[in-house]
């Protein structure tokens, strides 16, 4: 069955990719008669929000997993195809994230990019890697080094290089917008170092569902705790609920946090176990929905920031 489900997706790309083929030319003339910009595909939301800032008005931008979806697991629908095909650059965040089912790499097979005539970026790139050391992951690069907001910087100037290859013409914009991007994230780096300093030592414990905060706690001085490491079929499991439930008691743990994109329920019952109430729920694969609080990388994070001070505060 798995076999079959296989063929038929592969058979369907292929397809797709030879609709591209023939119709690629008009597309991409079409898309230059209309608006004369660049076109980019991220692979989800947070990357595209920081290709947005420092591109501005002179990119348009199609991300894949959508909000709120899970970025390690996607299947990419036929309009990815396309879009991805017809795209003058590909960004993506590496570092494992879009490894899932290799999804990844089989649209960048389908889609014609190779790297070279069809530039493809990683916003990670000189980024430092964490790995993850759960049983049948050891080794494995930790996606989540947006969470250090240092990193989120290399993210920005990724973006801009990227996009200074692909539009030459325009690398002055690309330049200034990258510039004042930067600024506002080294700000907002510098306001998180100065709110966590607050906060005691001892009392900087970060406990979340998944294991994100690895960055994000060796840049603020916390200690991650999680009850799972990385999201994946097992997860919430009893044997997992105690190991967490038994570290809270032992640190004298006093707030949890959930985050937006996970099943509340495991959480939920660490927190029934313990009397350890939740203090607020934090954004880790995906931005918000538009209109909402953390709907931007900068808004994201600041409410990160917030809510972990104002919860373990208190």
């Amino acid at each position: 069955m798995i076999k079959k489900k296989f063929l038929l997706l592969a058979a369907t790309l292929f397809s797709l990719l030879l609709l591209a083929a023939c119709g690629g030319e008009e597309a991409n003339g079409n898309t230059e008669q209309e608006d004369g910009k660049v076109q980019v595909v991220t692979t989800y939301s947070i990357v595209y929000d920081i290709v947005k800032n420092v591109g501005g008005d002179l990119v348009d931008i199609h991300s894949l997993a959508p909000i709120g979806s899970n970025p390690h697991e996607y299947d990419p629908l036929p309009e990815d195809v396309k879009k991805t095909t017809d795209a003058d650059a590909v960004f993506y965040n590496g570092l494992n994230l879009e490894a899932g089912n290799a999804w990844f790499d089989k649209l960048m097979e389908t889609a014609g990019k190779d790297g070279e005539d069809a530039p493809v970026f990683l916003m990670s790139d000189d980024v430092e890697a964490m790995y993850l050391t759960s049983e049948g992951n050891e080794g494995e690069e930790d996606p989540h080094a947006w969470l250090d907001v240092q990193n989120g910087i290399k993210y920005a100037e990724n973006a801009r290089d990227g996009l200074i290859k692909v539009d030459p013409e325009n690398k002055e914009v690309y330049e200034e917008n990258a510039e004042e991007y930067i600024a506002k994230l080294q700000a907002l780096h510098d306001k998180a170092v100065e709110q966590f300093n607050q906060i005691p030592e001892e009392e900087r414990v970060l406990v979340t569902s998944e294991g994100a905060f690895k960055y994000f706690s060796d840049a603020y001085g916390f200690q991650a705790e999680y009850i799972w490491e990385i999201n994946q079929e097992n997860q919430g499991t009893p044997e997992q609920i105690t190991r967490i439930v038994d570290i809270i008691n032992e640190k004298q743990i006093t707030g949890l946090f959930l985050e937006t994109s996970i099943d509340a329920r495991s959480m939920e019952a660490v927190s029934e176990e313990t009397g350890v109430p939740i203090m607020g729920d934090v954004f880790t694969d995906s931005l918000a929905e538009p209109g909402e609080e953390g709907d931007t990388y900068i808004s994201m994070m600041e409410s990160n920031i917030n809510t972990i001070k104002e919860g373990l505060s208190k």
